[in-house]
């Protein structure tokens, strides 16, 4: 053998060459385990699929309440209290238990015809008294004051030491801040009332018809007074037939042309004459919502419904159609404006007058009081006031704001040959804004009054029922004449290409003292457009303007009313849905033309100038036909002014 030492004993392995085996041995937990541990293991496993099968029961009754089937909240009239609030205590204050009544019982938002919301109720708290429950009145009153400095101390001390009562009120419409803070003084008898807040999100814009509420949320002016029952009782929206956008224009324009012109005061009104929905309505100066309370008497009064004045030359458009409907006159008769109307001590006149025979078109183009006059004689005083009376121009709107007054015109004994005269250009009866517009809006839409409204009509519904008051014809004969004031008469600075703006000024003195003031009146433009389809009515009215080196110290209607019209009408349509149709100009232009001095048929009777033309009708000249419109021009003068001249 060699002199290597072999593995094996290299290994430290026995001699002989024997190797050891390793051997591996596994042991369970079972083979370790005491028979006790192997019990409480077993227990172990039986608890936890105990517990598993709960959890599993827990999530399978959750999947069903919230997505299976989920739970219908409980209607709110199952959570209110089945007895009846309890009675008043002496001075109009509530006992606490009806603490819960205004929560349960929100009043109703009101929103514009949009959706935007002009009025909600936010809950608040009011802070009450148990005096009979007070430890220390005066250290009571001394906490309260260090959380509501603005309360009156003393007339809390004094009311707090009334211990024969059980029920005073200490602040109200606190704030959740304060809330926390009383509450945290621990103060025994104090407690809160859970009321609601009014908020109006948009400050004064709509401030006259949503009116406003008191302290106890009860409506006391606007549509929250005239709803104030259905606000309480239904909880759904209340949706008026305003649009904020337009309200805003028309409150925008008509602040300037009150600001420019030094006015007292001013109205807007913008009516779809289709349905008679009132889409603004604006009365300056106005007021924040908020703060009805501390608003004045000349901030809250509602020139657009509440204020009546004589209409002035805009009520030529009644007298027009009157004639025409009638049968009394022609679109080709007229009557002599040559002189002055003398009528016992009065004395009718025109302001920058013709002094010659004018036709029909012309007694409105350059509104002709003379004419208008003259044409209201030959109706007569009983169609006159029957035609008024059907206009609703002698009994209040019937629209849903309160405030809204009865016009004052004269009675049936009294409406004699000078009130049929004067009334025919506007004088000797005074309405409302809204009625002028709501008579106007007749018509333009085709001879069919609406009742004006302020609450949205629902598109869904069957439309609106109207009364017709005139032929067809008359109503597109008038329609043309508005448009003639505006093309060729003294609305010319209202004209807003593509919309074809029809209308008529209206300038009115005021009476003051014994008779009328030529340097206080109300100047006022009626317009409508489009007038080949019209949709909507525009009013524009200042209260005693001045006038300014602009007008050339005229402060008349066509000068300062007219042209805010335009404005506000070229800003609206496109809000409205109403495009200008510039394209089509001359076919509309067309349509609408109808001349200064119309021809008469051949055999024409009534009241015909010295050797007029007999032209026939259908054969008149267009002259606007061929040609675009002509862009509007300065006017000179407005003769819209009516004067009845007392003579001395």
């Amino acid at each position: 053998m060699s002199g290597r030492t072999s593995p094996a004993r290299a290994d430290g392995t026995p001699d002989g060459g024997a190797v050891l085996r390793m051997e591996h041995f596994r042991f369970t937990a079972a083979d370790v385990m005491t028979p006790g541990q192997r019990l409480t293991r077993g227990r172990l496993r039986i608890a936890g699929l105990i517990f598993s099968g709960l959890f599993a029961l827990v999530a399978l009754k959750l999947a069903d309440a919230t997505v299976i089937e989920p739970m219908k909240p409980k209607p709110v009239a199952a959570m209110r209290r089945p007895e009846p609030p309890p009675p008043a205590m002496p001075g109009g204050e509530t006992p606490a238990a009806a603490v819960d009544f205004a929560i349960l019982n929100a009043r109703a938002t009101i929103t514009d015809r949009n959706g935007e919301i002009l009025a909600i109720s936010l809950p608040t708290a009011s802070v009450v008294a148990n005096p009979a429950k007070l430890i220390d009145a005066d250290e009571a009153t001394d906490k309260l004051l260090t959380v509501l400095p603005q309360l009156d101390g003393a007339d809390v001390r004094r009311r707090l030491h009334e211990e024969n009562r059980q029920f005073v009120y200490i602040a109200r419409q606190i704030t959740p801040a304060q809330q926390i803070a009383i509450n945290a003084l621990g103060i025994p008898g104090i407690e809160f009332e859970h009321t609601e807040r009014r908020r109006y999100p948009l400050g004064t814009v709509a401030a006259h018809v949503l009116g406003g509420v008191d302290v106890d949320g009860k409506g006391i002016a606007g549509v929250e007074k005239f709803f104030d029952a259905r606000l309480r009782a239904d909880p759904s929206p209340l949706k008026l037939s305003l649009d904020v956008r337009v309200q805003a224009v028309v409150r925008d324009e008509l602040l300037k042309a009150m600001t420019e012109f030094q006015a007292i005061g001013a109205c807007g009104i913008v009516m779809d004459v289709r349905t008679g929905e009132v889409i603004a309505l604006v009365s300056l100066p106005d007021y924040d919502a908020n703060l009805v309370g501390k608003a004045s008497d000349d901030e809250r009064f509602n020139r657009a419904v509440q204020g009546n004045y004589e209409p002035g030359s805009t009520f030529k458009l009644q007298d027009a159609a009157l004639a025409l409907d009638s049968g009394t006159v022609q679109i080709w008769n007229g009557f002599d404006a040559t002189s002055p109307i003398h009528i016992g001590r009065f004395t009718i006149n025109d302001f920058e007058g013709k002094h010659r025979w004018l036709y029909l078109p012309e007694i409105l183009a350059y509104s002709s009081n003379i004419g208008a006059a003259k044409m209201a004689e030959a109706v007569g005083p009983e169609k006159q006031r029957a035609w008024m009376e059907r206009m609703g121009m002698l009994a209040p709107l019937g629209i849903e704001l309160p405030e809204a007054r009865t016009p004052s015109a004269p009675s049936a004994a009294n409406w004699k040959e000078i009130a049929t005269l004067t009334i025919g250009f506007g004088h000797g009866i005074a309405v409302s804004p809204l009625h002028v517009v709501a008579g106007t809006a007749a018509i333009a839409n085709g001879g069919t009054y609406y009742r004006p409204t302020i609450l949205a009509h629902d598109a869904d519904a069957p439309p609106r029922g109207g009364i017709r008051l005139m032929q067809q014809s008359t109503s597109d004969t008038v329609r043309k004449l508005m448009r003639l004031v505006v093309t060729d008469g003294f609305g010319k600075s209202a004209e807003v290409p593509g919309y074809y703006v029809g209308g008529k000024t209206g300038t009115a003195e005021k009476i003051s003292g014994h008779g009328y003031n030529k340097n206080s009146r109300v100047s006022a433009f009626m317009s409508a457009f489009p007038m080949n389809a019209p949709r909507y009515a525009v009013y524009m009215m200042l209260d005693e303007p001045k006038a300014d080196a602009s007008t050339h110290g005229y402060a008349t209607a066509g000068w300062v009313s007219a042209p805010a019209a335009g404005r506000v009408i070229a800003r609206i349509g496109p809000m409205l849905g109403l495009l200008p149709d510039i394209e089509d100009a001359a076919t509309i232009n067309a349509q609408l033309y109808i001349p200064l001095q119309p021809g008469h048929p051949p055999n024409a009777r009534g009241n015909l100038p010295p050797g007029a033309a007999s032209v026939p009708v259908a054969g008149q000249p267009h002259p606007l036909a061929t040609t675009p419109a002509a862009a509007p021009t300065p006017v000179r003068s407005d003769p819209s002014a009516p004067q009845t001249v007392a003579v001395r």
